[in-house]
């Protein structure tokens, strides 16, 4: 088994959503799926607004999905304590994915001692499929 991790808000589910599922299910011949979800205060800080559905709520709607094997929440504070936690062996980044918690990603994994890969995944159809774009 291949632990992929993922990261995001998904205060949504749309196809965008599971076409990054996918792509990071495709970089494993036996991948186990982990998404890390996005807690309230940091999505929030990181985007001006709070989501509208909490990080439990939003959890709790990816637990459902066929493609994801294990939803947890992220860290409160910082980033990485979860990921230390989970070791994954992949972490596939979406196309659109920046910022704080990417720009010292790699560094900051090495530095915990982890050998985890980064890739970064393809957008599908960002014109269409963002969550911003979605949200009436």
């Amino acid at each position: 088994m291949t632990k992929v991790m993922v990261f995001g808000t998904f205060d949504m589910i749309h196809p965008g959503h599971e076409q990054l599922f996918r792509q990071a299910r495709a970089l494993a011949d036996n991948p186990h799926l982990i998404v890390s979800v996005a807690r309230d205060k940091n999505v929030e800080r990181i985007k001006g607004f709070a989501p509208h559905k909490s990080d439990r709520e939003r959890r709790n709607m990816l637990m459902k999905n066929y493609l994801v094997d294990e939803a947890i929440l992220g860290d409160e504070v910082g980033y990485l304590e979860h990921i230390k936690r989970i070791a994954p062996d992949i972490i596939a980044l979406g196309y659109d994915q920046e910022g704080e918690y990417v720009a010292t990603l790699e560094s900051d994994l090495r530095k915990a001692g982890l050998q985890t890969a980064l890739i970064r995944l393809e957008a599908h159809e960002p014109e269409t499929y963002k969550t911003s774009k979605l949200r009436t």
